[in-house]
């Protein structure tokens, strides 16, 4: 199988494409680095990614910037971030990578436990994680082809301590935990699904 993982260079996508090289074909993307680089708030950096790997059986996205920040200093602007970013940046990962992508393969996109359980701070990334799994079962219904659509949806990660403080009282999710989640939606046969870890 030949898997696309964009963000591959993040902390989620590194053990990701670990992980799954083992057994399938990986192909690492992301900013500034990776097999091949994307800018994923760029229409035409994601063609241009699509172009360059050709026909691909799934693609994982962990990579999704939102603006982190108090209350008072959100503004149109800062809120941008998330909207090009972890919205329309997976989003268009999808309405572009539908014309690529082999027929019954499957997209994972990665939305956030912040959808349900908001935190200070962390309204953007709220907002775009709602989006995100709003897009993922209205897709679901309409793509071709066999074709399938997921989110996975962790709540802070092991690896990233940094945010522990931000999340009090929430059991952070294992890197082992966060792989089978998307396990679950690439090999797996649901759609439409958001897949909770929390």
């Amino acid at each position: 199988m030949r898997i696309i993982i964009v963000g591959a260079s993040g902390t989620m996508g590194k053990h990701l494409s670990s992980a799954f090289e083992k057994e399938h074909e990986v192909i690492r993307a992301s900013s500034k680095s990776g097999d091949i680089q994307v800018d994923i708030t760029s229409t035409s950096s994601i063609g241009s990614m699509y172009e360059r790997v050709g026909a691909f059986d799934a693609l994982i996205s962990t990579a999704g910037p939102t603006y982190v920040g108090p209350w008072k200093t959100l503004n149109d602007k800062a809120f941008r971030k998330g909207v090009e970013g972890k919205m329309k940046g997976q989003i268009n990962l999808v309405l572009i990578g539908q014309h690529y992508i082999n027929p019954k393969g499957s997209f994972t996109l990665i939305s956030g436990a912040l959808t349900y359980e908001p935190q200070l701070n962390f309204a953007n990334a709220s907002a775009a994680n709602g989006a995100i799994e709003g897009f993922v079962k209205a897709a679901a219904i309409e793509l071709e082809n066999g074709i399938r659509i997921n989110a996975v949806s962790p709540t802070v990660i092991e690896s990233s301590p940094q945010y522990f403080p931000f999340f009090p009282g929430d059991v952070p999710v294992t890197m082992l935990e966060l792989e089978y989640g998307f396990r679950k939606s690439v090999f797996g046969a649901n759609t439409g699904q958001i897949i909770k870890l929390y």
